[in-house]
């Protein structure tokens, strides 16, 4: 028998409701809690609430500990740094963390080219200096970006997100020169077509009728899109598109801007997603995991690329050398421990088991994923596909409840994304849970 998780209280506990009591009256209410979960303490893939109970984490802080809560590796460099300095500004002085992590950083990045690094403090950050940087260096006004696709919320990143409306409501206008195209979702095409036989339209359609009729390629600075669509439902292209996308790029000098905030840092198996289709970007952006729960963020871009002069960007606290140790650290240990392949072959698991129950079940219409960025999309019927956001919320909720902390993404997929240090105990303790409750749903869906 598995030792986790472990429910003592149904939650949320008594604790647990007095401090979300006091959160609804002092707390911004523009945060979005899935359910009413009061962490108290976690380590490794476990986290433990305020009335005791233990749940497996299958959502790994929102998949910024890949390497797992409280790694050993991670206290040791961070209580080290804590003891010499917090901060002294890496935009205007200098200090060793930052270009030790530089170096591991340009080291697993795809491509073979010389490369700069640019520091920030988070995702939405990240983006806001690759824009940036894809206008100094192009002199270009305008972008491509992806609907479903969600790079963060301040204004710049924001004008590239478009997942949900209500991220962009009463924020108009925003930075204007952004045109968006459909995503390949093969699953629901917004072309109505199937693949293979589309021969990938939707990289013709941005050639044929976005660059050849209304948006001037040579005022084109990059495109920017997300390897597998995070918040869009974890949607994963079909083989070839990217290598396409790179062809149409290069035919018009446009750049690549890869965000791998939530898929890079091993989480799919390979440092970042874009590798799985072996195309190198021009511009990486990451954050989350990167600093295994401290706030950085960072670029990194071809040297020739990185050409903006001094004080065009910068960010006080962007590098700080806290931040920077824990990177450093999360890197080795994803080497020394070999997450990359625990992570592949701990998905693949999962993905066997996941399409196993889709061939038996009727409301899961998809799988997908690679390592473990994995969407399993909930359905009211697989012959509609019509969406079933009540019944994905459901089954978030039954599982949470009873001990398996998974959240949703899209309008109705489940995401799966354990830390990568994740054992096949905990898989398999997780799963049962995960796969009773979807057919409990279905089961009660189907005699209502």
């Amino acid at each position: 028998m598995a030792e986790y998780p472990k429910i003592v209280v149904r939650p949320p506990g008594p604790k647990a409701r007095e401090l979300i009591e006091k959160d609804e009256r002092l707390i911004s209410p523009s945060y979005v809690r899935f359910y009413p979960l009061v962490v108290e303490s976690a380590s490794g893939c476990i986290v433990r609430d305020v009335d005791g109970n233990e749940y497996i984490d299958f959502n790994s802080g929102l998949v910024c500990m890949n390497v797992g809560h409280n790694h050993p590796n991670i206290i040791k460099a961070i209580k080290k740094q804590l003891e010499r300095f917090l901060h002294y500004s890496n935009t205007d002085f200098y200090y060793k963390e930052v270009v030790d992590l530089a170096e591991k950083l340009c080291e697993i990045t795809p491509g073979k080219f010389d490369k700069k690094v640019y520091y920030g403090n988070s995702g939405t950050e990240a983006v806001e200096a690759a824009i940036k940087l894809a206008k100094w260096h192009t002199r270009k006004p305008r972008f491509i970006g992806f609907i479903g696709a969600f790079h963060g919320r301040t204004t710049g990143s924001l004008s590239f997100t478009a997942s949900k409306p209500v991220q962009r409501k009463y924020f108009f206008p925003l930075m204007p020169g952004v045109t968006h195209v459909p995503y390949p979702y093969c699953y629901r095409c917004a072309f109505k077509q199937n693949f293979p036989e589309c021969n990938y339209w939707c990289i013709d359609y941005i050639d044929e009728y976005v660059l050849h009729k209304y948006v001037p390629p040579e005022e084109v600075a990059a495109i920017l899109f997300e390897p597998i669509q995070g918040e869009g439902g974890y949607v994963v292209p079909p083989e070839g598109f990217f290598q396409r996308l790179k062809r149409l790029a290069d035919k018009y000098g446009i750049l690549l801007i890869d965000d791998e905030v939530q898929a890079g840092m091993g989480r799919t198996g390979r440092w970042f997603a874009i590798e799985h289709w072996e195309v190198e970007p021009d511009i990486i952006c990451m954050a989350k995991a990167l600093a295994s729960g401290l706030p950085l963020g960072a670029i990194i871009a071809r040297a020739r690329i990185m050409d903006w002069e001094g004080g065009s960007h910068a960010s006080t606290f962007g590098g700080n050398p806290l931040a920077c140790v824990a990177a450093a650290a999360a890197i080795d240990t994803i080497k020394e421990e070999n997450l990359l392949e625990n992570a592949a072959r701990q998905g693949n698991y999962i993905l066997k088991r996941l399409n196993e129950l889709k061939e038996r079940s009727k409301i899961v219409g998809d799988v997908r994923g690679k390592g473990l960025m994995i969407g399993v999309e909930i359905v009211e019927d697989k012959d509609s596909k019509k969406a079933a956001p009540d019944l994905a919320k459901e089954i978030m909720m039954r599982s949470w409840k009873r001990g398996v902390a998974i959240i949703t993404c899209g309008v109705s997929t489940l995401r799966i994304a354990p830390p990568l240090i994740i054992t096949r105990e905990l898989v398999d303790a997780a799963m049962e849970i995960i796969e009773d409750v979807i057919s409990e749903v279905e089961r009660e869906k189907t005699t209502i």
